[in-house]
């Protein structure tokens, strides 16, 4: 996954659970515009600690884990 689908599966958590995005930015403190950005992908540097806000927030923690050299379902779907 990288940067760009990360921010517009954000939009997905967050729409899912009913959150506007100024409620998001309000109570994490940060600008609307700030937060579209991201979740558009408009090449917004918005900074490792507001991306763990975000996702907190919405109730997700993120975890590491080793690459795998096979390919992800993702991976083999796009390729159609």
């Amino acid at each position: 996954m990288d940067f760009k689908e990360f921010g517009k599966l954000i939009s997905i958590y967050r729409k899912k659970q009913k959150i506007s995005q100024e409620t998001l930015a309000k109570d994490l403190n940060i600008s609307r515009a700030t937060l579209s950005a991201f979740e558009n992908s408009s090449g917004v540097d918005i900074g490792i600690r507001k991306v763990f806000q975000i996702v907190d927030y919405l109730g997700f923690e993120i975890t590491l884990h080793e690459k795998s050299s096979f390919p992800s379902f993702e991976e083999i779907r796009d390729e159609k």
